[in-house]
């Protein structure tokens, strides 16, 4: 059916998305594990924002690698690596925010979620993490070109149909994390030890992640 579309092999396409989905799952990349962050700190309705900047944050990348900023990001690898040192930064920003705010002698194991102060402002992290992932761009070229039919006239269908096949995974595999986190808060709310480890061990993701990209 979506090869009328230009989308060739459409059957093999869906399983590469479910199995990225579900890579997602096993291996949480910066985006699921700040979706899932601000809902065991904050509650659902902030990580649901977190995931909707996500959502638009892959979305907008889709249509750059569309655009062809790929290639640019390719040939110019000053410019690859300022955005990817620009992402490594601010991942390493967050960890560094998650852990100083941790042992700074803040009582944890409150029954609630915390009040969302107003500094926090968890749509615009998450889409600040979401556009400054270059190696995103690189990937969305690399895994749609697959499956686009070079005869297909207006190519700007199959990357629309493909994108949103992959976004429809996305808004689940999101959906699940702002649901999960805020009921995990509430099964560790009367433990402060676990409280503490759980944001120690979050803190710390983001830093790996941040040196991680750092290496590239």
């Amino acid at each position: 059916m979506l090869e009328s579309f230009g989308v060739m092999n459409a059957g093999l396409y869906a399983l590469g998305a479910l199995a990225l989905a579900l890579a997602l799952v096993l291996a949480p990349g910066p985006n699921s594990i700040f979706v899932f962050k601000t809902s065991i700190q904050y509650g659902s309705k902030p990580a649901f924002h977190a995931a909707l900047a996500v959502f638009l944050g892959d979305a907008a990348l889709i249509f750059l690698a569309y655009l062809g900023v790929a290639a640019a990001l390719a040939s110019h690898p000053m410019l690859f690596a300022a955005v990817r040192i620009a992402g490594a930064a601010y991942l390493a920003y967050l960890g560094l925010s998650v852990l100083i705010s941790t042992y700074r002698g803040k009582k944890a194991g409150n029954a609630k979620p915390e009040t969302l102060p107003d500094s926090v402002k968890p749509f615009r992290t998450a889409l600040v993490l979401s556009l400054t992932n270059p190696k995103a761009i690189l990937f969305y070229v690399a895994f749609f070109s697959q499956f686009i039919n070079p005869g297909f006239d207006r190519t700007w269908i199959p990357y629309l149909v493909m994108a949103s096949i992959l976004e429809a995974f996305s808004i689940c595999w999101m959906s699940t994390l702002a649901l999960s986190g805020a009921a995990i808060q509430r099964f560790v709310s009367g433990s402060p030890l676990m409280s503490k480890v759980g944001n120690t061990l979050l803190g710390s993701l983001f830093l790996g992640f941040a040196g991680k990209l750092a290496a590239l």
